[in-house]
């Protein structure tokens, strides 16, 4: 997974802007949704500070699966489910006390409609959000549970300082024992 909207990403300045400009500051403590699976989506932000995790519930066992985040620097909300009010795909939620610049998907396909340049952005902001799913996708498919756990550092270094590790075995779909070895026999040159 690489960052979404990161730094070494596409270029959004504009969108980040606009949502520092038009957007409502939110603060979020620990725990607190932006969105709930199942609920139209309603909004979209910029994240100043902390840290979100989307969260989807497994259909056959209930379990709670980790299928994303978004860090400081980054973009957070189900962006295709908020331009059209649909239903979210996951609960997203922040992983610590955190500040969302938040506009709504109504202000933000506004803000879409203005240009053709904008028109544009929003067409890059979808592509590029595909290319990161297919990778995801993909990475699930050719890689083996060491190498994701590998892929995920080199892509966010330091993530594990920000979050538990039966948080990243979720995203990562293994257990939390399965990361353990692999980072004991890292750190052991195995």
């Amino acid at each position: 997974m690489e960052l979404k909207f990161g730094i070494n990403s596409i270029d959004v300045k504009q969108l980040r802007y606009f949502c520092e400009q038009e957007g409502q500051n939110v603060h979020y403590q620990k725990g607190e949704q932006i969105e709930l699976e199942g609920r139209p989506s309603k909004w979209f932000g910029y994240v100043a500070e902390g840290c979100f995790k989307y969260v989807a519930k497994g259909i056959s066992d209930g379990n709670e699966h980790i299928t994303w985040f978004s860090f400081a620097g980054e973009f957070v909300g189900d962006y295709p489910s908020c331009l059209y009010s649909r239903p979210s795909q996951t609960t997203i939620e922040a992983m610590m006390p955190s500040h969302v610049h938040r506009i709504s998907g109504e202000q933000l396909m506004c803000f879409f409609r203005r240009n053709m340049e904008t028109m544009e952005l929003r067409s890059i902001v979808g592509e590029h959000l595909l290319s990161q799913a297919r990778a995801r996708y993909l990475d699930f498919h050719r890689t083996a549970p060491r190498e994701r756990y590998e892929l995920l550092m080199h892509r966010c270094p330091g993530i594990v300082e920000h979050l538990p590790l039966n948080v990243i075995a979720s995203f990562l779909n293994i257990s939390p024992k399965t990361i353990s070895m692999i980072r004991r026999d890292i750190t052991f040159g195995r």
